[in-house]
């Protein structure tokens, strides 16, 4: 069974044939773990035109190797592994610099549930698997590592890019999942202070009820806090997390002079640059997908309790319930965050916790 797009608005589980190898450089992956990501609603809703219709959906999943092509070097069958949501050659100009994002082969960049068949499903292909699947470390569980491919990696590789320092005051902007992951990862730089702005009360609390050393606020009271909490009229770094046009101007407004603004977020259409409303504060902005090269370390850092994501996965359905699924994170239910699927039926739909 495989969770797929068949045109705008219409996702559906249907049979389909257990992919197998095409290139040397090809990994089959049992399924044992996938997630559901906005950017899975952002190809049902027709917002990502590079989507194939006809393609299996999902890029957040773990699994168990089960083939492997010749070329593959660092995997056998039987290994426990991430999955990277971007395919990378690991040899082009691009790769070479670490920007995996814009790998020049034809399936390079986000390809697994976009271009080519993805992993809501039993059995998933992974091309270029010495560079797209991550070996997991004994200790740490399919819950812990989940996300180490694609949400984790985002918020990873947003951190790195905005150089946070010890003295820094950091606003993350949303606290969905990816906005917590990207929390995560800049408070591992060691900020002064991390705030985080996010306009559901739900996920406000949850952020509270969480991580109590970081402070939340409202939209309303944002820029405010932010000046209460800096020492040079604004944030220090900001990340966009959210997505919203109100959004992209937050950032813009509350960051002091000099500041770095990293966009992280997906846009359902262009965001304009207040130029003149701007001048003279002199920020740098860096934008763009996440280069997911640093799964490795991600683990590490997990395996040494020094990350944990666990807490996001609220919820669990069988593969054969996914459109139950679907509707629970789309609309928001039962305090939903992150929901795990699960290929072998091994759990009750619906299941609130985390399964260990």
């Amino acid at each position: 069974m495989a969770y797929t797009y068949v045109g705008k608005g219409d996702f559906r589980l249907q049979e389909k044939p257990v992919p197998v190898l095409q290139h040397e450089q090809d990994a089959i992956v049992k399924v044992t773990l996938a997630s559901i990501c906005t950017s899975d609603l952002h190809i049902k809703y027709g917002s990502v035109p590079q989507a194939v219709p006809g393609i299996t959906v999902g890029h957040e999943m773990v699994g168990v190797v089960s083939d492997v092509g010749p070329g593959v070097s660092k995997l056998h069958p039987g290994d426990r592994v991430a999955v990277n949501v971007e395919t990378f050659c690991g040899s082009c100009f691009f790769c070479r610099h670490g920007w995996v994002n814009n790998c020049t082969d034809p399936n390079g960049g986000w390809s697994l549930g976009c271009r080519i068949d993805g992993g809501q499903a039993e059995y998933v292909r992974v091309p270029y698997a010495n560079q797209g699947l991550t070996p997991i470390p004994k200790q740490v569980t399919d819950v812990q590592a989940l996300f180490v491919g694609d949400i984790l990696a985002t918020g990873f590789w947003a951190a790195r890019i905005s150089e946070i320092g010890p003295t820094d005051t950091v606003l993350i902007l949303g606290a969905g999942p990816t906005g917590i992951c990207t929390m995560l990862c800049a408070l591992l730089a060691g900020p002064k202070q991390v705030i985080v702005c996010e306009k559901d009360p739900e996920r406000r609390r949850f952020v509270q009820s969480h991580y109590r050393e970081v402070l939340t606020v409202g939209p309303e009271e944002v820029l405010e806090t932010v000046l209460e909490n800096s020492e040079h009229g604004g944030a220090d770094v900001v990340l966009e997390v959210a997505g919203s046009e109100d959004t992209f101007r937050l950032a813009w407004q509350c960051a002091r002079p000099n500041a770095v603004v990293t966009i992280v977020a997906l846009y359902d259409k262009p965001q304009q640059l207040p130029l003149p409303d701007m001048y003279g504060k002199n920020l740098t902005f860096r934008t763009g997908g996440v280069d997911g090269c640093d799964c490795e370390k991600i683990l590490s850092l997990i395996a040494n309790g020094k990350l944990d994501t666990a807490p996001l996965i609220t919820h669990f359905y069988p593969l054969r319930d996914i459109s139950a699924a679907y509707d629970l994170f789309e609309h928001r239910m039962d305090h939903v965050m992150k929901v795990g699927i699960i290929p072998d039926d091994s759990c009750e739909s619906g299941f609130f916790g985390v399964r260990k």
